[in-house]
């Protein structure tokens, strides 16, 4: 039987990836340090590499440029120890420059499922896969 400890770990887990959720459709990188650890790193297939502080600020930054009006909806989240799974789906419209493509004004929903490593209050990784290929054909750039 899990101790009050590990609940409330498991909560304060999943309540920080909540907080990212909303530091990246908010576009708050100043909310940066309180939410990755230095040691943070992204592992993305779709996205290029990014860790640290500043990878994390550059995250925050790529996803608002490319849709200033990126938002989050978590339809799913579960943790376990240092671990928090979430299924979400994204939406905004493609209004900056996203990953070499320029603005298409064009809507995207995108589905993502991520799983974050959290260690002193702290994420220190992202393990995500988005639907890329469903985004490049929403913008027009796939078939």
């Amino acid at each position: 039987m899990p101790t009050n400890t590990h609940i409330n770990t498991i909560d304060s887990n999943k309540a920080l990836v909540r907080r990212f959720y909303q530091a990246v459709d908010a576009g708050d990188t100043g909310s940066v340090e309180a939410i990755f650890a230095p040691e943070w790193v992204n592992v993305d297939p779709a996205m290029p590499p990014l860790s640290g502080l500043d990878g994390a600020r550059q995250l925050i930054t790529l996803l608002k440029r490319g849709f200033p009006d990126f938002s989050s909806q978590i339809e799913l989240m579960a943790a376990e120890g240092d671990r928090v799974a979430v299924r979400c789906v994204h939406r905004g419209t493609h209004l900056g420059d996203f990953l070499g493509v320029p603005a298409t004004g064009k809507p995207v929903v995108v589905t993502a499922t991520g799983i974050f490593t959290v260690k002193d209050d702290k994420l220190t990784q992202n393990q995500v896969i988005f639907d890329a290929y469903g985004l490049l054909q929403q913008i027009g750039v796939a078939p």
